[in-house]
């Protein structure tokens, strides 16, 4: 664990390479399909060329087993054409679109847990001009629309072997209002800094206090890193940018730790840039908390129910997060010190 002022080394994420790749007849017959096969041939990795459209051989005996198989799996595939409608996602974004499903990370209390369906393996989409092309039905004319790319995965993460990320950029680039937003915990961004944005897409890096990253955060960068990766994204790429701060946990000397956090933030964006800020305290579900222990049976992760107070969605489900005060007290200390640091800074959201 960090020691507390400790500030986070510059460690640079280990490009994400899979152990098998396999791709469907269909997703073979897209352009975009034969476009990420060349490139994960010039990488030298082993690729599968499936009989059917459908993944097997993924599961182990144990969920562990399972996970560990997955993660070492890309899988290019066809977005269903259910991925084609749709979804509102805020606060982040209006709306939501998926060029992939799944992580290469390890992140101990990940978001996707009890979230997709089956093993985690990592699914990307060739048939993405297909899935850009369904956006601008979606446009408000007259009016801002902004598309969240990062929900189901982390699109810097795998962009090595897709280029879908690059595309997508480009894509927005060419938009009246459409925006795009991604985030990410990875630090190779020199494939973008040179792409026609337009303004268009808001890169945002996700961060967090030193010890909750280096002992939750597997397989990233460090924050340094990302924070650096950003300032490359803002200062040569001329992108507006934003910082994920999550997810936001009262550890002991927590005040100590996100002060240093800010500081390095101040340090390292100390340009004249367009910069947002969004705050999210950590959550977990009964589910997730289930899967998250099926897949890191050894965590150190809070997930204490005992500890937090139920809040119920419009349709029942419920999850546990920090009680009234605590998140008050966690509040108060972020908006204040955020704007001390950033007083031109947006802060869009706090959940």
């Amino acid at each position: 664990m960090a020691s507390v002022g400790a500030k986070s080394e510059i460690r640079k994420a280990r490009l994400w390479m899979p152990e098998r790749v396999m791709f469907t007849p269909a997703a073979l017959d897209q352009p975009w399909g034969q476009q990420i096969l060349e490139r994960v041939q010039a990488l030298g990795l082993p690729i599968d060329e499936l009989k059917q459209n459908r993944l097997t051989g993924l599961r182990g005996e144990t969920e562990r087993d399972t996970y560990a198989t997955a993660k070492r799996t890309l899988a290019v595939v066809n977005a269903p054409a259910g991925q084609l409608k749709l979804s509102p996602i805020p606060p982040s974004a209006d709306w939501q679109f998926h060029i992939a499903e799944g992580c290469p990370a390890h992140c101990q209390y990940c978001y996707l847990a009890g979230s997709l369906q089956g093993p985690p393996v990592i699914r990307v989409y060739a048939n993405l001009p297909q899935i850009l092309g369904n956006l601008a039905a979606y446009d408000r004319s007259g009016s801002q629309t902004s598309y969240e790319v990062s929900c189901y995965t982390d699109p810097l993460g795998i962009e090595h072997l897709t280029g879908s990320l690059a595309e997508a950029i480009r894509y927005f680039g060419t938009r009246k209002d459409g925006y795009l937003r991604w985030v990410s915990k990875f630090d190779n961004v020199e494939s973008l800094l040179d792409l026609p944005h337009g303004g268009h897409t808001r890169c945002r890096s996700s961060v967090n206090a030193a010890s909750i990253s280096d002992r939750l955060e597997g397989g990233t960068a460090s924050v340094a890193a990302r924070l650096h990766g950003l300032r490359r994204l803002g200062l040569e790429g001329g992108y507006p940018i934003g910082v994920v701060i999550a997810p936001i946990m009262p550890i002991p000397d927590w005040q100590e730790q996100y002060t240093q956090l800010l500081d390095d933030m101040s340090e390292t964006l100390d340009f004249d840039c367009d910069l947002t800020v969004e705050l999210i305290t950590h959550r977990f579900t009964p589910g997730s908390k289930d899967v998250l222990l099926s897949w890191y049976p050894n965590t150190k992760l809070d997930l204490d129910e005992s500890s937090r107070v139920v809040k119920r969605n419009k349709f029942g489900g419920l999850k546990y997060v920090y009680d009234a005060k605590t998140m008050r007290e966690l509040r108060q200390f972020f908006e204040r010190e955020i704007a001390r640091r950033f007083p031109r800074a947006k802060i869009l959201y706090w959940t």
